[in-house]
């Protein structure tokens, strides 16, 4: 079982200043997957607690000199802590950063370009007799070789990664209709004063390209309604009767038409999710499962400069939800 890349500077910003800080938001503790065309950062996918993340990339986006084996079909996962990872990470680049910084201002210094190399090893910790598994970074220093090692936890088995890998696979299933929310600010800010009303909110998702967000209590019933949103997938033309009815009518009559579908899910969880626009997505779209099953968020991202799609990094969420929903 072998892995040894080295990250490109496009890799480091993408983790260091994007992906890192949103996905620790998650959870501190996920499983990276590696394959030979991707990596995939996965929270949640082999239990059924919390909200499942997923943030894929092709090797392209992050590494150069990809180097993977293993006898499960060259697949290999364990489970990491992000925190400790971002910190390795972080440190590692301060080191790159200045010695190549003062390389390049030197005449006649070293030409050889310095790199930030990744790879897995086993080392024997201090106080133990038994090696461990780490994921190790390393670059040059002035006089040496500097190494930040991050404990990882055994590598998954191969039945446990048909598991994963199946878990993925079911994961990757988009709903029939996404709505897309151009403005995440503006719903970060509401679903902030949500926070304060109750712990469950209903979600509904219409193929005329509305989102009905409400939160209930004894007391007190906040809401917001956002229409016409861009749809993809299947979509339908909104009656043109029910233009002057309340958002909660309008919502009731989609329903009994099959043209929306409701779930409830957590206040938090949905709180949560948002927390992935520190990845700094272009935009989001919003999907409920075929039978309710989750709530899923897309987020999109364009190739700098130009509004398509990079293909070659995806993240969505996938929020349980509190009943079965509603078609």
């Amino acid at each position: 079982m072998k892995f040894k890349a080295f990250l490109t500077d496009n890799g480091v910003s993408l983790l260091d200043k994007r992906f890192l800080p949103a996905l620790e938001k998650m959870g501190k503790i996920c499983h990276l997957y590696l394959t030979r065309d991707h990596i995939y950062f996965l929270h949640n996918l082999l239990n059924g607690d919390g909200i499942q993340c997923i943030a894929q990339f092709r090797k392209e986006a992050l590494f150069d000199e990809y180097r993977l084996s293993s006898q499960n079909d060259d697949r290999i996962s364990f489970a990491i802590d992000l925190s400790l990872l971002h910190r390795a990470l972080h440190s590692i680049i301060s080191i790159y950063t200045e010695f190549s910084a003062s390389d390049s201002g030197v005449p006649g210094g070293n030409s050889a370009p310095n790199h930030i190399q990744i790879k897995l090893v086993k080392k024997l910790p201090p106080h133990s007799q038994q090696p461990m598994p780490f994921l190790t970074f390393e670059t040059k220093g002035y006089k040496s070789a500097v190494i930040q090692d991050v404990p990882i936890s055994k590598p998954l088995s191969r039945s446990d990664v048909l598991e994963l890998q199946a878990a993925l696979d079911m994961a990757q299933d988009l709903p029939q209709t996404l709505i897309q929310v151009p403005d995440m600010h503006q719903l970060q800010n509401f679903v902030e004063k949500m926070k304060n009303v109750g712990d469950v909110l209903n979600v509904s998702i219409s193929k005329y390209g509305d989102l009905h967000l409400q939160v209930s209590t004894s007391l007190i019933t906040l809401g917001a309604e956002f229409r016409k949103l861009s749809v993809i997938g299947e979509q339908a033309e909104s009656p043109t009767d029910d233009q002057n009815l309340s958002a909660q009518s309008r919502t009731r009559i989609a329903l009994q038409r099959g043209d929306a579908m409701t779930v409830q899910v957590s206040v938090k969880h949905f709180f949560k999710s948002l927390q992935c626009h520190a990845a700094k997505p272009d935009c989001a779209f919003y999907g409920i499962a075929q039978q309710g099953a989750c709530l899923t968020v897309v987020f999109q991202f364009f190739i700098p400069g130009t509004h398509q799609t990079d293909k070659a990094i995806s993240l969505h969420c996938r929020l349980p939800v509190l009943d079965p929903g509603a078609s």
